[in-house]
């Protein structure tokens, strides 16, 4: 029964870790996709910055790592109808715990940045906090392929 614990765990643990591998894109981070397409260059004044948090991803690799660790877990509790109910709860409790793990480990502080476009505009982007802002920055707004962000 040990072993059948441990095979699980072994297993489960990459599936957990890839889901922690899932982060956002900041400002200087670019998607496969996005490394070769053109952008719209918008320049402007940073308003205001407001730091704010960025969730994490919800994906089903953390609901299932933690099911399947739960429901070996839950299997080891008494033995014939006692084995399934604990695997059922275990694998039901291991699931939710997984996918709030998931969340919590790829959740991420970001930044709202608010810019006054040499146009005349006023937006806001919302993106990863790794690179610093102050009002009254001059900066770069980046737009293409439904993603904007902003660079100095």
């Amino acid at each position: 029964m040990q072993t059948r614990i441990l095979l699980t765990l072994f297993l489960a643990l990459p599936l957990i870790t890839l889901g922690g591998c899932a982060t956002g894109l900041g400002g200087k981070d670019y998607s496969r996709e996005q490394a070769r397409a053109v952008q719209e260059v918008r320049m402007g004044v940073v308003e205001s910055v407001r730091e704010v948090n960025i969730e994490g991803t919800k994906t089903p690799i953390g609901a299932g790592a933690g099911a399947v660790v739960g429901g070996v877990a839950g299997s080891t509790v008494g033995g014939g109808r006692g084995s399934v109910v604990g695997a059922t709860v275990g694998a039901v409790l291991g699931g939710v715990g997984g996918a709030a793990a998931e969340e919590a480990v790829t959740r991420q502080k970001g930044v709202e940045i608010t810019v006054k476009l040499d146009s005349g505009r006023l937006i806001a982007i919302t993106q990863a906090a790794d690179e610093a802002f102050r009002v009254g920055d001059r900066v770069r707004v980046l737009s293409g392929g439904g993603v904007t962000r902003v660079s100095h």
